[in-house]
């Protein structure tokens, strides 16, 4: 499906410019709240109704209220949740039996950045063919249902202790988190007023930094994107781990005590061997940038692996495809489809900590033999349209690139799909050779994109 606004996780850009307007969100609203009185059987006198979560950006209010105006002149009703980790609305939209969750955040990118991100009834992101039904209607004339049939809106005071609650359930029953001091890093994002309370409430002494949103430092110097300040946290606090969430709480990455990282891959690894001896594991699902080390150390496990396209929403189709519960990004996007519909960082770290306290031991020993190979991702501005695989020097740089390190290592060009960039990665045994590589490439792509 070719789409216009939609890119891999929903609408996003810079606040004030297209698409992220006030007057085109609301449109949004009207065109998503036709799309789901077009597609849903509803009782007679009954309307849809879909919840609206935000992250804590200052833009969030301006979003939300055009975001709520669209649905009301479909005469869809609204749910408000506030700030709301986006897993915690794919909960939520689904635990409600309500039509569809839409959640205001531009995940891990800076305050002056938001997007519109929807899920379905079930929990999961939206099929193709209802994303195409909304973006047929945004570029019609918005209308408005009669006053009689306008939606409705609410407040729903108690969703962040229900979000807990579930949280909490995904964690066994016969352990606890108690002799455990955990540091979480918030991001001053959606979580700050969740997170602490789902470990805390499981026994640990919780030590939270980044938690306190002020509506323009979300992701700044905090959070999974930027963990250094969770590392020095950790070992300023001596405490055993540290959790770092993104600004909507679906990525995840951790620290142990000695204030060394723990990536996706590393976290999903971990995962996977605990639920393995319990015979739960069937395959993993990994992405185009996952480390090839996981790939391997699977495969020495007898495991299938397969590789999904970047983006957390092309993991979860791959695993519906194969019937298979577990798989991830590198950047901290962890699935456990046992335990939730989608990505979710506070459950992912969770399954982490449920894996720590039945083996015993550290974060080291939990992942074994596994020592990922050297990566060096760059990203290179690259105006959007930019056809950078037809470009001959570009493509000519990647062939030499690739022939160098070829039984080596690998290389991948990739376009984002929430930023105008243009991802060069290269992974190989050699870390030297890796940096030069990378680099080789990445000026090469910039050149061609003067």
């Amino acid at each position: 499906m070719s789409r216009k606004y939609f890119g891999t996780d929903g609408v996003r850009g810079r606040v004030g410019q297209a698409p992220i307007t006030p007057d085109f969100v609301m449109r949004l609203g009207y065109a998503a709240g036709k799309a789901l009185l077009g597609q849903t059987a509803m009782p007679d006198g009954e309307r849809p109704s879909v919840l609206i979560g935000k992250d804590t950006r200052l833009s969030g209010y301006m979003l939300e209220s055009a975001l709520e105006a669209g649905f009301s002149a479909a005469g869809v009703d609204v749910c408000l949740v506030g700030p709301m980790p986006t897993p915690a609305v794919a909960y939520l939209t689904r635990a409600l039996r309500l039509q569809a969750g839409i959640v205001i955040s531009a995940s891990h990118n800076p305050y002056y950045d938001n997007g519109i991100k929807f899920f379905s009834a079930q929990g999961t992101k939206l099929p193709d063919e209802v994303e195409l039904a909304i973006e047929q209607g945004i570029d019609q004339p918005m209308g408005c249902v009669p006053a009689a049939e306008l939606g409705r809106a609410r407040r729903i005071d108690d969703a962040r202790g229900r979000y807990i609650e579930f949280c909490k359930s995904t964690f066994p029953n016969d352990l606890d988190l108690r002799g455990l001091k955990i540091v979480v890093d918030c991001a001053h994002g959606a979580a700050y007023h969740t997170a602490p309370n789902v470990f805390h409430e499981l026994g640990a002494e919780v030590v939270t930094i980044g938690s306190q949103p002020n509506g323009l430092n979300i992701n700044d110097g905090f959070g999974a994107t930027a963990p250094k300040a969770l590392c020095d946290a950790v070992l300023a606090h001596r405490a055993d781990l540290g959790i770092a969430l993104d600004g909507d709480a679906d990525r995840l990455q951790m620290v142990d005590a000695g204030g060394r990282l723990y990536d996706g891959d590393q976290l999903l690894y971990a995962i996977v061997r605990s639920r393995a001896r319990h015979g739960q594991v069937k395959g993993v699902v990994g992405t185009l940038m996952t480390n090839l080390a996981l790939e391997h150390a699977l495969g020495k496990m007898d495991i299938p692996f397969a590789r999904a396209a970047v983006g957390d929403r092309y993991v979860v189709e791959m695993l519906h495809e194969k019937g298979w519960l577990f798989g991830g990004e590198n950047s901290g996007h962890i699935l456990a489809l046992d335990r939730h519909t989608t990505g979710d960082g506070i459950v992912a770290a969770l399954q982490v900590l449920a894996a720590l306290r039945e083996a015993g031991g550290d974060l080291a020993g939990l992942l074994g033999d596994l020592r990922l190979y050297p990566q060096k991702l760059i990203n290179v501005p690259l105006a959007r349209g930019f056809p950078w695989r037809d470009d001959v020097s570009i493509q000519r740089g990647l062939g030499d690139v690739e022939a160098r390190i070829a039984g080596r290592g690998r290389v991948l060009l990739r376009a984002s799909g929430t930023e105008p960039l243009l991802r060069v990665m290269v992974e190989g045994e050699d870390p030297k050779e890796v940096l030069a590589a990378a680099e080789e490439l990445a000026a090469v792509v910039r050149e061609a994109a003067q």
